[in-house]
């Protein structure tokens, strides 16, 4: 299984392989799965990135998503529709949004749109299924309710960690180029990923909507924990 994030340097990822962990970096997605299989086929990629653009409207995935967050609500974005997406232009990919969906774009969301679009190209030649999933979500199922401290305090990546070690999952040592090129929230937000793409190959995962949404790209959309 794979957890993929973002970070400064593209991508990165924790591989879980039995009892063995593994992480890379790459400036592309599909690098990222292509380092990630050299521990063996894939069963399951999980991302923390949107995937399934609505055409109009809020995505069902995100309006829920934000509830169960609780205090960490303001790290799910509202996804902007496709046409937004395809926007280049700040501006216009607002006003765009604002059309079509009712409401803005943030700068944080928009800032993503490339890593959005590089997914939507990439999964169709994906070699296993792909979940997005929410880290915040993640941590919030694994504690038995949403976390209150920031993933960017110290008190916040020591109560993720601490999760992650419980689930079985140890970040131990410098985790090589994948330690120097992530920040510290980004490696232990695509461990919660693959602890969710684990739950997805073994069958006992559930998403928001409980019934995955489809718009004009025909891909199930929902979020996974």
């Amino acid at each position: 299984m794979l957890g993929a994030d973002a970070c400064r340097a593209g991508w990165v990822g924790i591989v879980l392989s039995g009892e063995d962990i593994l992480a890379c970096v790459h400036a592309e997605i599909g690098g990222l799965v292509a380092l990630a299989t050299a521990a063996g086929p894939l069963a399951v990629i999980g991302i923390d990135i949107p995937i399934g653009l609505a055409d109009t409207g809020l995505r069902q995935a995100d309006v829920l998503a934000r509830k169960a967050a609780g205090p960490r609500w303001a790290s799910v974005f509202s996804t902007p529709v496709r046409a937004a997406v395809e926007t280049a232009d700040y501006r216009e990919a607002s006003a765009v949004n604002r059309r079509l969906a009712g409401c803005g774009i943030s700068r944080q969301a928009f800032n993503l749109r490339e890593k959005v679009l590089q997914v939507d190209r990439w999964r169709r030649q994906a070699p296993c299924p792909v979940v997005e999933v929410h880290p915040e979500l993640c941590f919030g199922e694994l504690a038995g309710a949403p976390l209150a401290d920031s993933k960017s305090t110290w008190a916040g990546a020591a109560r993720r960690r601490q999760l992650l070690a419980e689930a079985g999952i140890v970040l131990a040592g410098d985790l090589g180029l994948a330690g120097q090129q992530a920040g510290v929230d980004d490696v232990l937000d695509a461990a919660a990923v693959a602890w969710t793409a684990r739950r997805v190959a073994s069958g006992i995962a559930r998403c928001l909507p409980a019934e995955p949404e489809r718009f004009s790209d025909e891909v199930d959309c929902a979020i996974w924990t």
